[in-house]
């Protein structure tokens, strides 16, 4: 996934919770999977990065040899402006790209 080119807000907004009801018909569901969908962008994101830091990591294991890595800290840079994953996952979610699965249905 392209988390550089994301549409969502890098700073916090007041949402209208009937928007978010309306989604699934139940506020808690909709909670429940916008945290679940943050969960599993987060671990796709440190995955990207861990990825992409360990390609500029040194081998050296002596600790007077450690400097910093101008590669390393602009990465990091670029990934500590990225939207929040919650805020991801909300913007996925009202954009209706969330897929929805219910395990048990109700009788």
């Amino acid at each position: 996934m392209d988390f550089k080119n994301t549409k969502a807000e890098s700073t916090t907004v007041t949402r209208d919770m009937e928007e978010i009801e309306n989604v699934t018909g139940n506020v808690y569901e909709s909670c429940v999977v916008i945290a679940k969908r943050s969960d599993q962008i987060a671990v796709d994101l440190r995955e990207e990065l861990v990825g992409k830091l360990n390609e500029f990591a040194s081998n050296s294991d002596n600790l007077e040899e450690v400097f910093e890595n101008r590669e390393q800290i602009e990465i990091s840079r670029i990934y500590e402006r990225l939207p929040k994953t919650n805020a991801i996952a909300m913007k996925e979610f009202l954009d209706d790209e969330v897929y929805i699965r219910k395990t048990s249905e109700e009788k």
